[in-house]
């Protein structure tokens, strides 16, 4: 009778054993996610004075080459400083975003 108690506790500590081993989950890895939003290209006459002062006063040596618009009414801007192209983006108040 202890050896059929015995190895049933063997069996059953070994299949518990395999069945851990086994379902062990991988580390999930953080899922990014980049969202693209969506410009609409612009007349430069369609921008907001405060953009266009904006660009004025802090790019004094800048080409508007063009401007863009999406749904939040932020403005991406094409320019050429000095023989570089560069983009740039504002609020509608004329205030520069940092974009990545």
């Amino acid at each position: 009778m202890k050896k059929v108690v015995l190895t049933v506790a063997i069996i059953l500590g070994g299949l518990s054993t395999y069945a851990t081993s086994a379902f062990t989950p991988n580390p999930t890895k953080g899922i990014e996610l980049t969202v693209q939003e969506e410009y609409k290209e612009i007349k430069a006459e369609m921008l907001p004075k405060a953009v266009k002062d904006a660009l004025a006063k802090d790019f004094q040596t800048a080409t508007l080459d063009k401007a863009y618009v999406n749904a939040k009414l932020e403005y991406k801007l094409d320019i050429t400083v000095d023989g570089a192209a560069s983009t740039v983006y504002a609020d509608k108040d004329g205030n520069w975003i940092e974009k990545e």
